[in-house]
């Protein structure tokens, strides 16, 4: 069973020696979790400070060149963009996505 929640993002920046992968530290509830994400080609780092967006977070760690990401960040997208799945309106981060 897929476990999705609100997360805000705290910090990104560009991972060393990669164009595409983007490294997050996302406040989920009480903790922080560190999220590599293969979208830097559609945002700007400082962009996504203090957003929300819907993360899984029951996934098994992966190592993504060389950085721990503990979950996955929802987007959609299409031929020409992507976007981040977000909350209608502001919630705490750690709430339960149903």
């Amino acid at each position: 069973k897929v476990e999705l929640c609100v997360a805000e993002v705290l910090s990104c920046e560009k991972v060393a020696k990669s164009d595409k992968l983007l490294c997050f530290q996302l406040k989920v509830g009480d903790e922080v979790r560190q999220v590599v994400s293969g979208i830097a080609q559609h945002y700007d780092p400082a962009y996504m400070i203090g957003k929300k967006v819907v993360l899984v977070k029951n996934l098994k760690p992966a190592k993504i060149r060389g950085v721990e990401s503990n979950g996955m960040i929802l987007c959609a997208s299409d031929d020409n963009s992507v976007i981040f799945v977000t909350p209608e309106k502001d919630i705490e981060s750690g709430s339960e996505v149903r």
